[in-house]
């Protein structure tokens, strides 16, 4: 419970934590000072691997833990937050659902109201969360020269190929001064590992990407269009077959040819990528919704915009035959209560979830 000691019951922390720093840190010591018992919710769960989220909920909880004593470990709830790309009110109601039934649980006094405060430094733009939630206190904590997980992932992921896999160049040298110790220590087991060996395949894909663009006047913005086709409860979906997310599921979609319409796009790309047996006309009478998807960190390629089109084909007991071809794999039918998050490619995931009007 609060005390003269503690002003809070709980504090929540909200961060995704890629990887956990001496900042993420010195925001956990002063939560335990001024709580008595820390929640935090380890955002981004449940989404694939990729090299701005290269660290699994598990292993991103299994850092943290590695910090505390054994005393301090049984003060704090760690618990793992979806996203909800492209609807705030949904990600805000999560938290106070996620944090109210952990409060539930925990609160040693249920006559008494727990006090619940947000803890968290304003490091930019990305930290206007908290603002999202006036019922709760607030401790503001200063940021450690100006310290970011981007720069750590870069750090990692910049080393010349090589130096990992020979011990020349060990982690304390790129991040000793910016991570707890028992972190270094998985870091340095994590990049030697095959997992980390094709995230760096990704980064310097995407790295050499992006340098045929380095010599514009101007950052470039992308177009591209995705189609989302449902059928008796199925949505088609394909498989990536290049970089980036090869392997992961994908809705069908690609970039816009400038001699052509968003619709014509993207009729086109669900043709070639999926050799869907149903004529452009009847695809076209289907076309039910068209919605604008621009979360700025949606890829990885850069910034790009991604113009949407719900297709809503009539029911059927047979699903139209599909096929993979051109950038993918396969194609392939999925019930959308088997849509899985973990193996959905960038925010597709979100857009099916949007588009189908379940985070509206």
């Amino acid at each position: 419970m609060a005390n003269k000691h503690n002003q809070f019951d709980f504090l929540v922390f909200i961060g995704r934590f890629q990887p956990f720093h001496l900042g993420h840190q010195r925001v956990v010591e002063q939560a335990l000072e001024h709580a008595s018992k820390l929640i935090i919710l380890i955002g981004s769960a449940y989404r694939p691997r990729c090299t701005r989220n290269p660290w699994s909920f598990n292993e991103r909880e299994q850092m943290i833990r590695s910090t505390l004593s054994e005393q301090h470990n049984k003060r704090v709830i760690i618990t793992p937050l979806m996203d909800a790309t492209y609807n705030d009110d949904l990600w805000t109601t999560t938290i106070q659902k996620c944090v109210s039934g952990i409060t539930a649980t925990h609160h040693p006094q249920p006559h008494r109201e727990p006090s619940v405060g947000l803890i968290g430094h304003s490091k930019d733009h990305t930290s206007y969360y908290l603002k999202l939630f006036p019922q709760w206190g607030s401790v503001n904590v200063g940021n450690i020269n100006r310290m970011s997980a981007t720069d750590i992932r870069h750090k990692l992921f910049h080393a010349d190929q090589g130096h990992w896999e020979d011990k020349r160049l060990p982690v304390a040298d790129l991040a000793g001064d910016l991570v707890p110790e028992p972190v270094l220590d998985y870091l340095n087991t994590f990049v030697r590992s095959e997992t980390f060996a094709k995230l760096r395949d990704e980064f310097d894909f995407v790295k050499t990407y992006q340098s045929a663009w380095n010599n514009t006047p101007y950052p470039p913005m992308f177009v591209t269009v995705d189609a989302i086709v449902i059928q008796s409860g199925h949505i088609l979906l394909v498989e990536r077959g290049a970089r980036p997310g090869k392997g992961l599921w994908a809705l069908p979609g690609g970039f816009v040819n400038q001699n052509e319409s968003l619709q014509a796009a993207c009729l086109r790309e669900l043709k070639e990528e999926t050799r869907l047996k149903v004529p452009v006309a009847v695809l076209k009478g289907c076309i039910q919704q068209q919605s604008v998807f621009d979360d700025p960190y949606r890829s990885e390629r850069g910034r790009t915009i991604t113009h949407a089109f719900f297709i809503h084909l009539q029911a059927d007991t047979m699903l139209p035959k599909v096929k993979g071809g051109d950038d993918a794999n396969k194609a392939f039918w999925v019930p959308l209560a088997n849509i899985n998050p973990e193996r959905m490619f960038e925010d597709h995931y979100f857009i099916i979830q949007r588009m189908l009007g379940q985070i509206s």
